[in-house]
């Protein structure tokens, strides 16, 4: 694990934000509560999933009565059949943060959605490219017709950076990355990776919550575990029944593409639990990938502090006034 790294200073004049990132299941939720109950925050969700409503066990969605009083925002906020992106998430988390430091609060992001967070902090202008229309069409019918794992050969030869960040079953980002190469020429990786060395738009504490691997995994099994106990398969049975089909963005989620097939007799809700914690790992294992390549995080390794709860609030509420306050 990356040692905790020197801050670097940022201009005063730009506006405060705290960041609470790290992969899923590490514990993000409880401790932003406190984190944002300490230092007058607001949470503004950098989630992809937990914006859509009535997709509550599968995102691991928090509750209403566990906010314990603090203003929550875009969750909630879109129906499972619009799509959601980072440009339409920058766009709104922007919106949020302006609003609560017009209130004179703090806003926190909170999430594991790494290039949610990147496109707000950089303010990262997304291409205006020109669209194919017809080739994005030809894409889907390919991978309706041969298998995801198709288009995601094209794209390893295209742009091989995105094929190893973007899993082959993620079809809507792999297409998308194939028709920016298709369109412009040049891979969205580079266009990405220029973005991303923009500017910070904030000034901010960038943190990353870790564990070791085991307990992570460990973690991450019990919450399937959890999820399907809940009754995952009635609430991904709910959405099909009022027309959330598999295509669509939010559907893409882990723990919902894994149960149609249940759903529609392919296998077994025993079969559907082992995939989501194998897929739910493997993005555990991009998530760090992501946050190692991003300059200027705060890592927090949990068993640094012991598992202390409170030895971790407190320094992050340190960093937090040293940084933001000095």
């Amino acid at each position: 694990m990356p040692d905790i790294p020197e801050r670097k200073t940022a201009s005063a004049d730009l506006p405060p934000l705290v960041i609470l990132t790290g992969p899923t299941a590490v514990g993000k939720t409880s401790l932003s509560i406190r984190l944002a109950g300490e230092l007058g925050g607001e949470i503004i969700s950098a989630d992809s999933v937990q914006v859509y409503r009535r997709m509550d066990i599968g995102s691991a969605k928090i509750l209403p009565d566990e906010m314990q009083g603090i203003p929550h925002h875009l969750i909630d906020i879109l129906e499972p059949t619009e799509s959601f992106d980072a440009f339409r998430f920058r766009e709104l988390a922007k919106e949020k943060a302006a609003q609560i430091h017009a209130r004179g609060k703090l806003p926190i992001v909170v999430g594991g959605t790494g290039f949610y967070i990147q496109a707000l902090l950089r303010d990262i202008h997304f291409s205006q490219q020109e669209t194919d229309e017809a080739y994005r069409q030809s894409l889907w019918e390919m991978a309706e017709r041969d298998g995801a794992q198709v288009l995601h050969e094209m794209l390893r030869k295209a742009d091989p950076e995105s094929a190893d960040a973007i899993p082959a079953e993620n079809i809507k980002r792999v297409i998308r990355a194939l028709e920016y190469h298709h369109t412009t020429g040049q891979p969205i990786s580079v266009h990405n990776r220029e973005e991303s060395l923009r500017p910070a738009a904030y000034r901010a504490c960038y943190f990353v919550l870790s564990d070791v691997r085991e307990r992570l995994y460990e973690r991450i099994d019990r919450r399937v575990d959890e999820m399907m106990e809940a009754g995952l398969e009635g609430e991904v049975r709910g959405l099909l029944e009022e027309g959330v089909t598999p295509e669509m963005t939010s559907m893409q989620a882990i723990g919902y593409k894994e149960m149609v097939p249940v759903i529609r007799g392919a296998y077994t809700a025993e079969e559907a639990a082992y995939r989501i914690k194998r897929n739910t790992r493997h993005f555990a294992k991009r998530q760090l990938t992501w946050f190692r390549r991003e300059g200027d995080v705060i890592w927090v390794p949990k068993d640094r502090y012991g598992y202390d709860e409170d030895a971790i609030l407190r320094e992050l509420i340190r960093q937090v006034k040293e940084t933001l306050c000095s």
